[in-house]
Protein backbone atom coordinates (compact mmCIF):
# COMPACT_ATOMS: atom_id res chain seq x y z
CA UNK A 1 0.00 0.00 0.00
CA UNK A 2 1.16 3.12 -1.00
CA UNK A 3 1.99 5.68 1.85
CA UNK A 4 -1.11 8.06 0.68
CA UNK A 5 -3.57 5.24 0.12
CA UNK A 6 -6.99 6.13 1.52
CA UNK A 7 -6.52 2.19 3.18
CA UNK A 8 -3.77 4.07 5.52
CA UNK A 9 -5.94 6.89 7.03
CA UNK A 10 -6.92 5.57 10.25
CA UNK A 11 -10.09 6.63 12.58
CA UNK A 12 -7.75 8.36 14.97
CA UNK A 13 -7.24 11.17 12.42
CA UNK A 14 -6.26 14.62 13.14
CA UNK A 15 -9.93 15.96 13.76
CA UNK A 16 -9.75 18.41 10.76
CA UNK A 17 -9.40 15.36 8.46
CA UNK A 18 -12.96 13.78 10.23
CA UNK A 19 -16.47 14.61 10.15
CA UNK A 20 -17.77 17.17 12.18
CA UNK A 21 -19.83 15.84 13.69
CA UNK A 22 -18.84 12.99 16.07
CA UNK A 23 -22.42 11.44 15.78
CA UNK A 24 -21.64 11.28 12.14
CA UNK A 25 -18.34 9.69 12.90
CA UNK A 26 -19.92 7.31 15.37
CA UNK A 27 -22.82 6.15 13.02
CA UNK A 28 -20.47 5.85 10.36
CA UNK A 29 -18.35 3.63 12.44
CA UNK A 30 -20.91 1.66 13.30
CA UNK A 31 -22.61 0.62 9.69
CA UNK A 32 -18.93 0.18 8.52
CA UNK A 33 -18.37 -2.26 11.13
CA UNK A 34 -21.52 -3.56 11.45
CA UNK A 35 -21.44 -4.38 7.32
CA UNK A 36 -17.44 -6.11 8.60
CA UNK A 37 -19.09 -8.61 10.60
CA UNK A 38 -22.03 -8.89 8.10
CA UNK A 39 -19.34 -10.08 5.13
CA UNK A 40 -17.72 -12.27 7.85
CA UNK A 41 -20.78 -14.08 8.82
CA UNK A 42 -21.87 -14.80 5.30
CA UNK A 43 -19.03 -16.24 4.59
CA UNK A 44 -18.50 -18.50 7.00
CA UNK A 45 -21.77 -19.48 6.41
CA UNK A 46 -20.99 -19.93 2.43
CA UNK A 47 -18.08 -22.51 3.93
CA UNK A 48 -20.64 -24.26 6.51
CA UNK A 49 -22.98 -25.12 3.67
CA UNK A 50 -20.57 -25.94 1.17
CA UNK A 51 -18.82 -28.21 3.42
CA UNK A 52 -21.82 -30.01 4.46
CA UNK A 53 -23.21 -30.78 1.14
CA UNK A 54 -19.58 -31.77 -0.02
CA UNK A 55 -19.63 -34.13 2.69
CA UNK A 56 -22.67 -35.95 2.29
CA UNK A 57 -22.10 -36.77 -1.72
CA UNK A 58 -20.00 -39.40 -2.01
CA UNK A 59 -19.25 -38.78 -5.41
CA UNK A 60 -18.26 -35.55 -4.76
CA UNK A 61 -15.60 -36.76 -1.99
CA UNK A 62 -14.23 -38.97 -4.47
CA UNK A 63 -14.12 -36.60 -6.97
CA UNK A 64 -11.91 -34.07 -4.92
CA UNK A 65 -10.03 -35.98 -2.39
CA UNK A 66 -9.35 -38.99 -4.20
CA UNK A 67 -7.82 -37.12 -7.06
CA UNK A 68 -4.86 -34.57 -7.63
CA UNK A 69 -7.89 -32.39 -7.64
CA UNK A 70 -7.16 -32.08 -3.64
CA UNK A 71 -3.96 -30.09 -3.97
CA UNK A 72 -5.76 -27.48 -5.79
CA UNK A 73 -8.81 -27.41 -3.00
CA UNK A 74 -5.84 -27.41 -0.14
CA UNK A 75 -3.59 -24.36 -1.98
CA UNK A 76 -6.41 -22.39 -3.58
CA UNK A 77 -7.40 -20.62 -0.43
CA UNK A 78 -4.19 -19.47 0.47
CA UNK A 79 -3.59 -18.29 -3.09
CA UNK A 80 -7.18 -15.91 -2.41
CA UNK A 81 -5.89 -14.97 0.48
CA UNK A 82 -2.57 -13.18 -0.85
CA UNK A 83 -3.90 -12.13 -3.99
CA UNK A 84 -6.84 -10.44 -2.39
CA UNK A 85 -4.44 -8.77 0.37
CA UNK A 86 -2.09 -7.74 -2.43
CA UNK A 87 -4.39 -6.50 -5.17
CA UNK A 88 -7.70 -5.10 -2.77
CA UNK A 89 -7.28 -1.27 -3.86
CA UNK A 90 -6.78 -1.81 -7.43
CA UNK A 91 -10.04 -4.06 -7.97
CA UNK A 92 -13.79 -2.67 -8.11
CA UNK A 93 -15.82 -3.07 -4.91
CA UNK A 94 -17.74 -5.69 -6.64
CA UNK A 95 -14.84 -8.37 -7.65
CA UNK A 96 -13.25 -8.13 -4.15
CA UNK A 97 -16.81 -9.34 -2.74
CA UNK A 98 -16.58 -12.09 -5.41
CA UNK A 99 -13.80 -12.97 -4.59
CA UNK A 100 -14.15 -13.44 -0.84
CA UNK A 101 -17.44 -15.62 -1.75
CA UNK A 102 -15.30 -17.98 -4.21
CA UNK A 103 -12.83 -18.52 -0.82
CA UNK A 104 -14.89 -18.99 1.45
CA UNK A 105 -16.95 -21.92 -0.75
CA UNK A 106 -13.47 -23.14 -1.63
CA UNK A 107 -12.74 -23.08 2.10
CA UNK A 108 -15.82 -25.39 2.65
CA UNK A 109 -14.45 -27.92 0.47
CA UNK A 110 -11.22 -28.43 2.66
CA UNK A 111 -13.50 -28.68 5.75
CA UNK A 112 -15.81 -31.22 4.71
CA UNK A 113 -13.09 -33.67 5.97
CA UNK A 114 -13.53 -32.26 9.21
CA UNK A 115 -17.20 -33.49 8.89
CA UNK A 116 -15.66 -37.33 8.23
CA UNK A 117 -13.24 -36.81 11.16
CA UNK A 118 -15.46 -35.62 14.24
CA UNK A 119 -18.42 -35.85 15.37
CA UNK A 120 -21.10 -33.51 14.35
CA UNK A 121 -21.79 -32.45 18.07
CA UNK A 122 -18.58 -32.10 18.79
CA UNK A 123 -18.05 -29.53 15.67
CA UNK A 124 -21.33 -27.91 17.00
CA UNK A 125 -20.08 -27.82 20.38
CA UNK A 126 -16.96 -26.08 19.41
CA UNK A 127 -18.29 -23.79 17.07
CA UNK A 128 -20.29 -22.60 19.76
CA UNK A 129 -17.00 -22.02 21.54
CA UNK A 130 -15.46 -20.27 19.29
CA UNK A 131 -17.88 -18.08 18.30
CA UNK A 132 -18.43 -17.30 21.56
CA UNK A 133 -14.67 -16.25 22.42
CA UNK A 134 -14.70 -14.60 19.14
CA UNK A 135 -17.08 -12.27 20.03
CA UNK A 136 -15.64 -11.71 23.78
CA UNK A 137 -12.38 -10.85 22.02
CA UNK A 138 -13.54 -8.48 19.06
CA UNK A 139 -15.86 -6.70 21.54
CA UNK A 140 -12.74 -6.28 23.92
CA UNK A 141 -10.43 -4.74 20.41
CA UNK A 142 -13.53 -2.98 19.29
CA UNK A 143 -13.91 -0.64 22.70
CA UNK A 144 -10.97 -0.90 24.34
CA UNK A 145 -9.10 2.66 24.10
CA UNK A 146 -5.33 0.67 24.66
CA UNK A 147 -2.85 0.28 22.14
CA UNK A 148 -3.24 -3.28 20.92
CA UNK A 149 0.00 -2.93 18.34
CA UNK A 150 2.29 -4.81 21.07
CA UNK A 151 -0.13 -7.50 21.41
CA UNK A 152 -0.79 -7.77 18.08
CA UNK A 153 3.49 -8.24 17.13
CA UNK A 154 3.47 -10.94 20.08
CA UNK A 155 1.12 -13.26 18.67
CA UNK A 156 2.56 -12.48 15.03
CA UNK A 157 5.50 -13.92 16.53
CA UNK A 158 4.21 -16.87 17.99
CA UNK A 159 2.10 -17.85 14.70
CA UNK A 160 5.40 -17.68 13.22
CA UNK A 161 6.72 -20.12 16.18
CA UNK A 162 3.10 -22.22 15.48
CA UNK A 163 3.77 -23.13 12.18
CA UNK A 164 7.50 -23.90 12.63
CA UNK A 165 6.27 -26.16 15.07
CA UNK A 166 3.52 -27.38 13.47
CA UNK A 167 5.70 -28.48 10.61
CA UNK A 168 8.21 -30.11 12.82
CA UNK A 169 5.11 -31.80 14.19
CA UNK A 170 5.00 -33.99 10.93
CA UNK A 171 8.03 -35.61 10.96
CA UNK A 172 8.01 -36.41 14.92
CA UNK A 173 4.48 -37.04 15.33
CA UNK A 174 4.36 -35.41 19.03
CA UNK A 175 1.21 -35.55 21.02
CA UNK A 176 2.40 -33.97 23.98
CA UNK A 177 3.78 -31.23 21.09
CA UNK A 178 0.49 -31.70 19.24
CA UNK A 179 -1.34 -30.38 22.46
CA UNK A 180 1.33 -27.45 22.92
CA UNK A 181 1.00 -26.07 19.41
CA UNK A 182 -3.20 -26.55 20.11
CA UNK A 183 -2.98 -24.59 23.12
CA UNK A 184 -0.72 -21.56 21.78
CA UNK A 185 -2.56 -21.51 18.53
CA UNK A 186 -5.91 -20.71 20.84
CA UNK A 187 -4.05 -17.90 22.62
CA UNK A 188 -2.90 -16.57 19.42
CA UNK A 189 -5.86 -16.12 17.50
CA UNK A 190 -7.44 -14.95 20.75
CA UNK A 191 -5.56 -12.21 21.08
CA UNK A 192 -5.41 -11.48 16.93
CA UNK A 193 -9.16 -11.34 17.31
CA UNK A 194 -8.25 -8.67 19.32
CA UNK A 195 -5.47 -6.69 17.64
CA UNK A 196 -7.46 -7.12 14.24
CA UNK A 197 -10.56 -6.09 15.80
CA UNK A 198 -8.79 -2.60 16.52
CA UNK A 199 -6.92 -2.29 13.29
CA UNK A 200 -10.14 -2.88 11.66
CA UNK A 201 -12.17 0.26 13.62
CA UNK A 202 -8.69 2.08 12.89
CA UNK A 203 -9.00 1.55 8.96
CA UNK A 204 -12.33 3.62 8.79
CA UNK A 205 -12.51 7.37 7.57
CA UNK A 206 -15.73 8.88 7.53
CA UNK A 207 -14.90 10.75 4.01
CA UNK A 208 -14.88 7.92 2.16
CA UNK A 209 -16.30 6.74 -0.92
CA UNK A 210 -19.23 3.58 -0.74
CA UNK A 211 -16.58 1.73 -2.94
CA UNK A 212 -13.40 1.99 -0.72
CA UNK A 213 -15.56 1.62 2.62
CA UNK A 214 -16.81 -1.52 1.03
CA UNK A 215 -13.48 -3.04 -0.26
CA UNK A 216 -12.06 -2.01 3.37
CA UNK A 217 -15.05 -4.04 4.60
CA UNK A 218 -14.20 -7.15 2.62
CA UNK A 219 -10.55 -6.64 3.93
CA UNK A 220 -11.40 -6.60 7.38
CA UNK A 221 -14.29 -9.51 7.13
CA UNK A 222 -11.48 -11.67 5.61
CA UNK A 223 -9.27 -10.93 8.48
CA UNK A 224 -11.20 -11.48 10.93
CA UNK A 225 -12.30 -14.58 9.25
CA UNK A 226 -9.44 -16.04 9.08
CA UNK A 227 -8.78 -15.55 13.13
CA UNK A 228 -11.72 -17.28 13.41
CA UNK A 229 -11.55 -20.07 11.23
CA UNK A 230 -7.86 -20.88 12.87
CA UNK A 231 -9.72 -20.33 16.59
CA UNK A 232 -12.41 -23.15 15.51
CA UNK A 233 -9.45 -25.79 14.37
CA UNK A 234 -7.05 -25.26 17.20
CA UNK A 235 -10.21 -25.64 19.64
CA UNK A 236 -11.25 -28.44 17.45
CA UNK A 237 -7.91 -30.19 17.75
CA UNK A 238 -8.06 -29.78 21.59
CA UNK A 239 -11.76 -30.51 22.24
CA UNK A 240 -13.03 -32.03 18.91
CA UNK A 241 -14.59 -35.70 19.61
CA UNK A 242 -12.91 -38.41 16.69
CA UNK A 243 -15.52 -40.80 14.75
Amino acid sequence: MTQNSPFDRTYQAPASTRDASGDKVDQGLRAYMLSVYNYMALGLGITGVVAFLTASSPAMMDAIFGTPLRWVVLFAPLGFVFFISARIERMQASTAQMLFWTYSGINGFCFAILLHVYEGSSIARVFFISAGMFAAMSLYGYTTRKDLSGVGSFCFMGLIGVIIASIVNIFIASSVMHFAISIIGVLVFVGLTAYDTQKIKGMYYAADSGEVSTKKAVLGALTLYLDFINLFLFLLRLLGNRR
